[in-house]
């Protein structure tokens, strides 16, 4: 039950966290902002790993794996989150990211470390392929100034890296003996590893264009703190406890978490929008289940 709860607070925290990035992220580009709660949270983690967890010994490999792990997952993936929160806002983001990776979860953890579906868990596959797709075509209707293309896809490519990273994390965890603590430095540091080089390539700026105020200062270290301190250690925690399709499908129910932090912000969730979602949570509820 573990692993099941420490997905579910993950699913939150990145929920409040998404839309805390959005407010904050007017100066930051999608890069910069993925470097620097990167490294907030590679040092946080850090100092925790240095004096309260003791050092795991794990063969070249498994570190190797952990970091390839973070490239994928944080450095690719988490960029093109950002990229998709610019594009389409946190909502939307969050509900094709979050509802599609556990499917890519389950299949590639089939292949990888042989997890099968059953017949229920491909009916919930069905269900949440479904519902995503008719809440894109809602809000493209009503909602006719999002250009849904490019923010979908990066949306699409978040959760492939997601599920990539969630499998890779999953066989390292049961099959070492590894804090989730230190497994999420050693991911977060693949990430900024891959960040940086990618900042470097395309010759961003290393802070924000303009000083975004003490206001989005604040708001990102809070989004920091909830959305990568706190959420890579439950997501690793979950993985450590439960299968990885189980642990990115309860992280999944963050689309739902996000269309309340919305609502609550002021935000106005459209009737189709909000059925789908349900219908959404529904295929979830049905691979959790199952």
């Amino acid at each position: 039950m573990i692993g099941e709860l420490a997905a579910l607070s993950t699913a939150l925290c990145w929920a409040i966290a998404a839309r805390l990035f959005r407010q904050a992220g007017g100066g930051f580009s999608a890069l910069c902002m993925n470097f620097w709660k990167g490294v907030v949270t590679f040092v946080l983690l850090g100092l925790v790993c240095v004096f309260f967890v003791p050092a795991a010994s794990l063969p070249a490999s498994g570190y190797g794996w952990l970091l390839l792990s973070g490239v994928i997952g944080i450095g690719i993936g988490d960029t093109c989150f950002f990229l998709a929160l610019k594009r389409i806002g946190d909502s939307q983001s969050v509900l094709v990211t979050e509802t599609l990776a556990p499917i890519f979860a389950a299949l590639l953890a089939m292949v990888w470390i042989s997890e099968w579906l059953n017949a229920w868990q491909w009916l919930g596959v069905a269900v949440v392929i479904l519902a995503v797709d008719m809440v894109i075509k809602s809000t493209r209707r009503t909602s006719p100034h999002i250009t849904p293309s490019a923010g979908y896809l990066y949306a699409a490519g978040a959760a492939v890296c997601q599920a990539v990273g969630a499998v890779i994390s999953r066989d390292i965890l049961t099959g070492y003996d590894i804090n989730a603590t230190e497994a999420a430095c050693w991911r977060l540091a693949g990430g900024i590893v891959m960040v940086a080089l990618m900042m470097l390539w395309r010759r961003e700026r290393w802070l924000p264009k303009f000083n975004p105020g003490k206001r989005a200062w604040c708001l990102l270290a809070i989004a920091t703190l909830l959305g990568t301190v706190f959420a890579m250690y439950l997501q690793m925690l979950g993985f450590a406890n439960a299968k990885a399709g189980i642990v990115q499908t309860l992280i999944a129910t963050s689309a739902i978490f996000s269309l309340g932090v919305a609502a609550l912000m002021g935000d106005k969730i459209h009737r189709s929008t909000l059925m789908w979602s349900l219908v959404a949570l529904v295929g979830v509820a049905i691979l959790v289940v199952s």
